[in-house]
């Protein structure tokens, strides 16, 4: 009896070993969402104007602090896709250098630019959980009001697709409660035009540096 027993509790552990990532998965939950204040810094690139004697790197757009949501959902305990939102943000444009002296305000304009990542989670049972993800961001230009003085009004280009990367961390607080600490960099560029004809290119290409909290579930 006892050695046809020995080979079935075996088995038997076996199984429950190889069922515990699923378990501790679904203890988990698959869905993780978190709430984001971001830094938003600008590369703030762009071509010379020498028509209007902007040098390079002299069109540039401004810093702040923005509001973010991401959902991420896993597919298994180390792959997850991160899906990151926000509302529109409005962003002002300044000619450090120019004919006309400088720096000066030429107006605004709003983005939105949601992105989609794929991560890779390395510890997804320890308390403090690494990650790191690329993917692709879609940034849409809206609102656009820009004007020169003396010269007329500018157009930026209304899309915007390029890469997304970054690395974060998830710290567990409490049950299913994580403090993240997350940066990324985007691919964010515009041709600047006036009346249909391309001036210069803008590549905002921004770093985004958040921190959070997030609940799993």
């Amino acid at each position: 009896m006892s050695k046809k027993l020995a080979p079935a509790c075996i088995a038997a552990l076996l199984g429950a070993m190889a069922a515990l990532p699923a378990t501790a998965q679904e203890a988990q939950g698959n869905w993780l969402v978190r709430a984001r204040a971001v830094y938003l810094k600008p590369a703030n690139h762009s071509a010379p104007v020498a028509d209007l004697s902007i040098p390079a790197d002299a069109i540039t757009i401004n810093s702040k602090t923005i509001p973010e949501l991401d959902i991420t959902y896993f597919f298994t305990p180390n792959i997850a896709a991160e899906l990151v939102l926000t509302v529109p943000q409005k962003q002002t444009v300044t000619v450090q250098q120019s004919a006309l002296g400088g720096p000066v305000d030429i107006g605004t304009f709003k983005h939105l630019p949601p992105s989609l990542m794929l991560q890779y989670h390395f510890m997804p049972t320890a308390k403090i959980r690494p990650y790191v993800g690329a993917g692709l961001n879609y940034t849409r230009l809206s609102s656009v009001n820009l004007q020169v003085p003396t010269v007329g009004r500018l157009q930026l280009q209304n899309e915007s697709f390029g890469f997304a990367m970054g690395a974060g961390v998830d710290i567990e607080v409490a049950k299913n409660t994580y403090l993240n600490l997350d940066v990324k960099k985007l691919r964010i560029r515009s041709a600047v035009n006036m009346n249909g004809v391309q001036l210069s290119t803008v590549k905002v290409d921004p770093w985004l540096f958040g921190v959070g909290v997030g609940y799993r579930f």
